[in-house]
């Protein structure tokens, strides 16, 4: 009998032991994917020296893995259906390995962008698989705790990996970073081909895939994912390169909608957009996205560039937010089954916003301790922010059109993160060539303080060398290290502040949407 005759699966009438067999393995191999991007994130300098790679040339290996990722995740609902999600998943985490192994055996930096562009793209598809599945096998309390777990897995990898890459580094080497996938993926892979049967194959869909949708979508996300990457660094469009991807990929964006709504065979389909609290999920997972990668990324590098901290005392400082978001999961689920889920999502964004707006009140003194109050607050809001957006964009949808909203939602944050960490990139550089040049009118002035603040370190150098030639020379640069130091600092509150700024302006969509139905309320006590 072949596939299509067979009666269709109802994932939801598995065992409850099954059920979350099946979760558990899908739900590790989307951390496994997604801590590595920060794994790799915080050894780059030491894959580049290994490598005897340029600055230019080890950028690649993080953008490469990302413009692959961002490609799979919405092709990966086409995939589910036609290879079904055991086998979508089973090859993707087996194909993820293999790939980590290659990265770890690359002899130059062109196998390790090809090799990273292979786990990227491998990758991709268990990040929106195990948020369709999850919504799919389960149903009521159970149901609410899925975003809650997936949301943890989803912030808890940025936040760790830096720390367990800076020790894999340090302890074993740089290859390392690379070979630590291969037993849990290995693992993943065999329980993905064992124990994932949720649905049945529809291999047909593949003879009618619509192969110039497929090119325009990679065309569009790969190349916008390129500008986001390389533009802070090459002065956007200015750069002859940035504008002719730019001007690419908005020809490729425009030919993917249009298949999108014409053709035949569309890998990704856009239906799910016509529910406006899809559309609302969709915006506050572009700003969590935006905000939740912008300050993961942006409190390592304060501390790294402002203290001088190595990845280790950053690990450390930063742990606390990881902490924050376990303890606040539990919280952020029950509410969902009991609070209307814009009242969730309201409180989540604005304690969201109060945390960045306490860290725009650093100074080049700050460490851990001035930090531990901003990152505990932020770790625990940001569950209160994904838990409510997850559920509204993801209940009332059946299994096909649940694997395309997944796909689309998980894409929101991927394009968050990208364009936040590209737009605070060029915010901080700005700022930071502002602050330069105020600081340069100050000391400029006659008079007070700045006379004084210069004549106390030229004498604290002066008692250390009796060259004068010398001495000039050491103040030059003490007071170039200085005077970087503090508009670097006060650059980094600007760009808090902004972001701060936007999580309030998402807060105007919360009263317009429409919270799915607290249908696993428990019911009241009876005496």
């Amino acid at each position: 009998m072949s596939s299509s005759a067979k009666p269709p699966i109802d994932p939801g009438a598995l065992p409850t032991r099954t059920k979350f067999l099946i979760f558990g393995v899908m739900a590790f191999g989307q951390f496994m994917a997604l801590i590595d991007i920060q794994i790799v994130a915080a050894s780059l300098n030491d894959v580049q020296a290994g490598l005897s790679a340029g600055p230019d040339e080890i950028s690649w290996v993080q953008t490469g893995y990302l413009m692959a990722e961002l490609v799979m995740i919405p092709f990966a609902a086409f995939l589910a259906q036609s290879l079904s999600t055991r086998w979508l998943f089973a090859l993707s985490a087996g194909l993820f390995t293999l790939s980590s192994a290659l990265c770890g055996m690359a002899w130059d930096i062109d196998s390790m962008i090809l090799f990273r562009v292979l786990q990227g793209f491998t990758g991709g598809a268990m990040v929106p698989t195990v948020f369709a599945t999850g919504f799919a096998l389960f149903s009521g309390p159970q149901r609410a705790m899925i975003p809650a777990i997936l949301g943890m897995v989803s912030v808890l990898a940025p936040t760790l990996g830096p720390t367990v890459g800076g020790w894999l580094t340090e302890a074993v080497g740089w290859r390392s970073i690379f070979y630590i996938n291969i037993v849990p993926g290995a693992m993943v892979t065999i329980l993905a081909i064992t124990v994932i049967k949720v649905d049945r194959a529809k291999p047909e869909m593949l003879k009618t895939i619509d192969y110039s949708h497929l090119v325009a979508m990679a065309v569009f996300l790969g190349g916008l994912e390129y500008v986001l990457e390389e533009g802070p660094r090459q002065q956007w469009f200015e750069d002859p390169t940035i504008a002719i991807a730019g001007w690419v990929t908005l020809v490729a964006l425009g030919l993917f909608i249009e298949r999108s709504f014409r053709s035949g065979g569309p890998v990704v389909k856009l239906s799910p957009f016509r529910k406006p609290t899809f559309v609302f999920a969709c915006v506050f997972n572009l700003v969590i996205g935006f905000g939740l990668y912008s300050s993961t990324y942006l409190i390592p590098v304060f501390l790294g560039r402002v203290r001088g901290y190595d990845s280790q005392e950053i690990g450390a400082t930063v742990f606390v937010t990881g902490v924050a978001q376990i303890a606040s999961t539990v919280i952020a689920a029950r509410l969902s089954t009991r609070v209307d889920q814009r009242i969730v999502v309201t409180v989540g964004l604005s304690l969201f916003a109060a945390a960045l707006w306490l860290t725009s009140h650093m100074t080049s003194a700050w460490g851990f301790t001035a930090l531990l109050a901003p990152q505990a607050l932020r770790g625990f809001a940001i569950m209160l922010c994904i838990v409510p957006s997850v559920n509204m964009a993801l209940s009332g949808f059946e299994m096909a059109e649940l694997r395309y909203a997944s796909g689309l939602f998980n894409l929101m944050r991927n394009l968050g993160g990208a364009i936040g960490i590209a737009v605070v990139n060029t915010w901080l550089g700005d700022n930071a060539r502002i602050h330069v040049a105020r600081f340069g009118e100050a000391l400029g002035e006659a008079g007070r303080s700045g006379d004084a603040a210069l004549s106390t370190l030229a004498d604290r150098i002066a008692a250390r060398t009796p060259d004068a030639a010398h001495a000039a020379l050491m103040l030059q640069g003490e007071l170039a290290k200085v005077v970087g130091r503090e508009a670097l600092t006060l650059a980094f509150n600007d760009v808090f502040r902004l972001m701060a700024g936007i999580f309030v302006l998402a807060l105007i969509m919360a009263p317009f949407c429409k919270p799915p139905p607290l249908a696993s309320r428990p019911p009241p006590e009876t005496h």
